[in-house]
């Protein structure tokens, strides 16, 4: 089961829901499931089929942002629950081709994906845990983990599932009712996943929410889902107080760290072994401490360096990525679009010292209304409508906003003027049907993606950038893109000139040119340290690349992004260092 990842722009969304039932003899039928977006928008659904002889089909599609995953998957299981015979095939959210099998014969398992495959010796109940496949796995493993005694459930190729009951609610629909219950998996990625299940011997999924996101709910039920996502959102938040009253510490009154070496950011030195004295969260002298002092505790620095907290300047945070973020050393970081309510409760939750959590700098998110449009923030139609959203936006203390895709270009020199005139900053994406050097001749003070940045030399008025174009035209063209060509410096010099920020996420855009098979390069340094199932997902592409060919063309096209960034900088043009990515451990990987 494949759940989605954090950052806004690569959202796997393989998310799906099927019945778990063994291959026994009963009457075929068809569940019909929803994804719903924005407050009940529809962008997906999902068809399962279960044949009279136990086989399980699911068809499955998700379009959001101009992206999201086609499949198609069929399996039996066996009767402790899990797979049998396993396939699914089809295209991955960035278009990349899916085929994968697994079966199971006595006590061997072996299976195939297009970036690994393997064989090895079971004993004993263990479900395998597709790559590329729908959550229709999420309910196969509710099946199969209801029948665990010990509350765990071997996956392979590695890892254990388990579960946890955290609430109930009654659901109703046509005089008809039903009691759910709210499940924290864990055992699968990098925190807990939720699910709404059925409460039968063997539940399965009733609905999947990821709060200010997206709501998959069982065809019908729907009128139900706000309600419970509100309180899928208070019981999140109870063992979110629980996790930062475990982990946090009190440091008020004054703190003594000896014999440290302390790192200068701004000189890119590191000093000789010193003191640092702290008091209520403020460094209040660095050098050798004299007797007098008399701190409330000591830290023995010895061995150690101290730096600066990190600052992420393009995250899209979550509730639950503090820990994350704050064990890579991430102190601050800049969210580049939200949904606000969803925002405007984390920076209460920060501010009251209930949410473990970096501190967060917002940026408001403006989308224009279109069939591609992301859903995050406000989605406008007009100047009206756009100046109303940089009002709220400016009364609730957002330094700046962020325009996106579908933003209509008739009106983006007035708001971005508007903006200004508020004190605001103005960022995003170039809106589709224009270029880079279009929205900085419009005001913009920032550009966020490196594929923003070079689609300025390979699209027309004609190109819709908000389709996957934008990521394979950047692919395709920039191996051949000449940097010291006079369209390209003429460009890079604006920037400069005129302080143009860019913010590119290069470690995010490693995907472009990820062949099946190989460990993304962003995670090569912590690879050891990853759960076994993201350690497996990280090695298969996201990209559509077929042929080694295609592939040397992709990434020579990816090290002349890097050096365009590279003479951009040297040229005077502000950088930026965010990840967009997976939170607090892909930072550094971006400033390298």
């Amino acid at each position: 089961m494949t759940f989605p990842r954090l950052c806004l722009p690569r959202r796997t969304l393989a998310l799906g829901l099927l019945l778990s039932l063994s291959a026994s003899a009963l009457a075929a039928e068809t569940t019909r499931y929803l994804a719903l977006v924005d407050g009940g928008k529809r962008a997906g659904q999902q068809v399962v089929t279960r044949a009279d002889d136990g086989t399980v089909t699911v068809d499955y599609v998700f379009k959001d942002n101009g992206r999201g995953p086609e499949l198609k998957e069929t399996y039996t299981l066996a009767e402790d629950g899990t797979y049998r015979r396993y396939a699914v095939q089809g295209t991955s959210t960035f278009g990349a081709k899916v085929e994968e099998s697994f079966q199971r014969d006595g006590d061997t398992a072996s299976w195939k994906t297009k970036s690994d495959h393997g064989q090895m010796k079971v004993s004993g109940t263990a479900l395998y845990s597709p790559l590329g496949g729908t959550p229709a796995g999420l309910s196969v493993a509710l099946g199969a983990l209801a029948q665990r005694s010990d509350g765990q459930l071997p996956l392979l190729p590695g890892g254990s599932l388990s579960s946890r009951k955290l609430g109930q609610a009654q659901v109703t629909r046509d005089g008809k009712s039903q009691t759910v219950q709210l499940l924290a998996l864990t055992g699968q990625g990098f925190t807990p996943n939720f699910v709404w299940a059925t409460q039968e011997a063997r539940p399965r999924v009733f609905a999947l929410i990821y709060p200010g996101f997206l709501q998959l709910i069982e065809e019908g039920w729907q009128a139900n889902a706000d309600a419970l996502e509100t309180q899928q959102k208070a019981a999140e938040g109870e063992l979110l107080v629980d996790l930062r009253k475990k982990l946090g510490h009190d440091f008020a009154g004054t703190t003594l760290i000896t014999d440290v070496r302390v790192f200068d950011s701004e000189k890119a030195t590191l000093g000789a072994a010193t003191d640092v004295l702290v008091r209520d969260g403020k460094i209040v002298s660095v050098g050798k401490a004299g007797k007098d002092v008399k701190p409330d505790r000591r830290i023995d620095g010895r061995g150690k360096t101290l730096l600066p907290g990190l600052f992420d300047m393009h995250g899209h945070v979550s509730r639950w990525d503090g820990g994350l973020n704050i064990a890579a050393g991430v102190t601050t970081v800049r969210d580049m679009g939200n949904d606000n309510a969803t925002l405007q409760q984390m920076i209460g939750e920060i501010g009251n010292g209930t949410l473990m959590s970096p501190n967060v700098v917002p940026a408001g998110f403006i989308e224009g209304e279109s069939d591609y449009s992301a859903r995050n923030g406000f989605v406008i139609k007009n100047l009206d409508e756009a100046k109303k959203a940089v009002d709220w936006y400016s009364e609730h203390g957002y330094p700046q906003i962020k325009i996106y895709n579908s933003f209509p270009k008739a009106v983006l020199r007035d708001t971005v003027a508007y903006a200004h005139s508020k004190g605001m900053r103005v960022s995003g994406h170039v809106p589709a049907f224009l270029r880079a050097q279009d929205v900085v001749d419009q005001g913009f003070d920032e550009i966020q993606h490196i594929n923003q940045l070079l689609l300025n030399f390979f699209v027309d008025d004609k190109t819709d950038t908000r389709t996957l174009q934008r990521f394979y035209l950047v692919a395709e063209k920039t191996a051949d893109l000449d940097l010291d060509s006079k369209p390209v410096q003429d460009f890079i010099n604006t920037l400069a000139a005129k302080k143009i920020a860019i913010d590119p996420t290069l470690a995010t855009f490693e995907f472009l040119h990820q062949r099946e098979g190989e460990l993304s390069p962003i995670f090569v340094a912590v690879d050891s340290h990853l759960p076994p199932d993201v350690q497996r997902g990280r090695r298969a592409a996201e990209m559509n690349i077929p042929d080694d060919a295609t592939w040397q063309r992709y990434n020579k096209s990816y090290d002349k992004a890097v050096e365009f960034v590279g003479r951009a900088y040297k040229a005077g043009v502000p950088l930026l260092a965010g990840t967009d990515e997976v939170p607090g451990f892909t930072l550094q990987h971006e400033l390298a």
